[in-house]
């Protein structure tokens, strides 16, 4: 009797963990369905995988690099798509690194100890399909040449670059995000002015003492803040038709720098000048909803800036605004407020 129970429990014992999760299912699983052949074949295909990497049979097309201690490339398969170098000593990319990689969709080898002398000039030359390249956290001096024209995002933030030219980013139409900040950027010029497609633009953390001519006009989001830039060109905003956050705190922005009406466009979300030098409300579209004025040396609060006209169809769209660190008081917020801005749910001064 005690050996039929036995006989039965184990017969039941597949059934129970069928309906709860088997930390070893995937050792038995593919041979019950009859897929074990295809994870040898898997394992196979992952045989030219280098030893201090990782290929996962479940992803083929991945290979996992990444804190490793490398200091130079590894050997990389054709099949690869999808690169992870980052968290490493690499400190060069010769030509020959990537020449067997030209199926690459992804690169990642930020945080590493890149020059841009020790970046061969063709090396990017045969990555036509290349869509993401990080290369944040290196040493580089300048945008690497030859970049591969189907870019949509690039990241080349917290290097040493001190100069962007046109060359460097001619025919890079699908580029959409460029992380540019924490550099020593003094001169962009017009260099921005062909990318067409980008819509995140971030060089905060430069040197500039001017914004950039020519940006993009489908930009959706310009962040300038930590730059050294006093005052704005006339019609600034005029030629976007999708931006909605600006961020230039950290300037040395003052009211004589700032054209009149130049925030008051539709279609700003978000509006950043903490940490300028501003004595006056600037005059923002009704439409804004995010206003951050910390930080400055205001002295008046002026309900006109939000409002021209105070009714029941005309008010302002602001959500947040911040005052705090002015030269003014709760007490100078005048009555009619409520009215004006009858949306705002915080309000620091």
């Amino acid at each position: 009797m005690q050996l039929v129970i036995v006989f039965l429990l184990s017969a039941l014992l597949p059934l129970s963990l069928s309906h709860r999760q088997d930390p070893l299912g995937w050792l038995y699983a593919p041979r019950a369905q009859g897929y074990f052949l295809g994870t040898l074949q898997a394992d196979a295909a992952a045989a030219d995988c280098p030893d201090e990497c990782d290929c996962p049979p479940s992803f083929p097309v991945a290979m996992y690099c990444d804190g490793r201690g490398l200091t130079a490339m590894p050997n990389i398969p054709s099949r690869i798509k999808y690169l992870y170098l980052q968290d490493n000593a690499i400190t060069a990319i010769p030509d020959s690194a990537l020449s067997n990689a030209t199926n690459l969709v992804w690169l990642m080898i930020n945080d590493n100890q890149l020059t841009s002398e020790a970046i061969d000039t063709k090396v990017f030359l045969k990555l036509g399909s290349l869509e993401r390249l990080y290369l944040q956290h290196n040493n580089l001096s300048s945008i690497p040449v030859n970049l591969p024209r189907s870019l949509r995002d690039l990241r080349i933030n917290h290097n040493m670059i001190e100069k962007v030219t046109p060359a460097d980013l001619e025919g890079m139409d699908n580029l959409t995000i460029f992380y540019l900040h924490d550099n020593a950027i003094t001169d962009i010029g017009s260099s921005l002015k062909a990318l067409k497609s980008l819509t995140l633009l971030d060089i905060s953390g430069n040197r500039l003492t001017k914004v950039p001519e020519g940006l993009p006009e489908h930009l959706h989001q310009l962040y300038l803040e930590s730059n050294s830039i006093e005052s704005l060109p006339e019609g600034f905003l005029g030629g976007f038709n999708q931006l909605e956050y600006i961020r230039m705190a950290h300037n040395q922005l003052t009211d004589k720098g700032i054209p009149p009406s130049t925030f008051n466009v539709s279609g700003l979300v978000e509006l950043d000048l903490s940490f300028n030098k501003l004595e006056r409300i600037p005059s923002v579209s009704s439409t804004l909803q995010h206003l951050y004025l910390q930080a400055n040396k205001i002295k008046e609060f002026t309900l006109g800036s939000f409002c021209g006209l105070m009714d029941i169809t005309n008010f302002s769209k602001l959500q947040t605004l911040r005052l705090d660190g002015n030269e003014i008081s709760r007490e100078d917020i005048p009555t009619e407020s409520a009215l004006c801005l009858r949306q705002a749910s915080t309000i620091e001064v």
